[in-house]
């Protein structure tokens, strides 16, 4: 090899990757991972996961309710187009504090999902006393006053959906799919809008076709 050429090419791929910073320097092997396995789990999907079926077992041993919140922020992708990566991840952690300061036991989690949503673990805790918790949560973000100028009530505003299960057997990760599908519809109907679900006629339906 002529060495000439080989170090004049050190040199041109030295200013180059210079030029272009850090990143040029450094193959993207993690998300040629990713790409490789589309069905891999980020890290908080697996803690969802985990939380998840810590609840699911601990209500299944105790023979009570569980109840699944997912919380969404309205109109993300307008926010995040009118005020960038940093202001949305200052405004999502300000999210974490309050709905987090609000959970009233140790046993409840609150967890990020998503790019601009938060889903909650709440074992034994029943329909009425979480949809009251998703009172206060709301309660308390309006008066936050979050600027939002993108929607038309001038402020950050999240929806809400709650699944309710009576978990029994095995884990069953449909009340969290039952949840995501409630704070979609509640977004379809509005801003700050809250969607139910009761999972627990169907449960008792299924065991005695069982």
């Amino acid at each position: 090899m002529n060495k000439v050429t080989m170090s004049g090419g050190d040199g041109l791929w030295a200013r180059i990757r210079a030029a272009l910073g850090r990143d040029a320097r450094e193959p993207a092997y993690g998300q040629a991972a990713i790409a490789s396995n589309p069905n891999k789990k980020t890290r908080l999907a697996q803690r969802v996961d985990d939380d998840l079926r810590r609840g699911w077992m601990y209500c299944a041993d105790r023979n009570v309710s569980l109840c699944v919140v997912t919380l969404e922020m309205d109109g993300y992708g307008d926010y995040f187009a009118a005020y960038g990566r940093e202001a949305v991840d200052g405004c999502l952690e300000t999210l974490e504090g309050v709905i987090g300061g609000l959970l009233p036991r140790t046993t409840d989690r609150c967890i990020r999902n998503g790019r601009a949503g938060f889903v909650l673990v709440l074992p034994d805790m029943p329909a009425l006393m979480a949809r009251d918790l998703a009172s206060r949560i709301a309660a308390t973000i309006r008066r936050q006053g979050l600027a939002n100028r993108q929607s038309h009530v001038g402020q950050v505003t999240m929806s809400t959906g709650i699944a309710v299960a009576n978990p029994q057997g095995g884990f069953d990760r449909s009340v969290l799919e039952a949840a995501q599908q409630a704070v979609k519809k509640a977004q379809r109907r509005g801003l700050a809008r809250l969607e139910v679900v009761d999972l627990r006629g169907r449960d008792d339906r299924q065991r005695r076709a069982a």
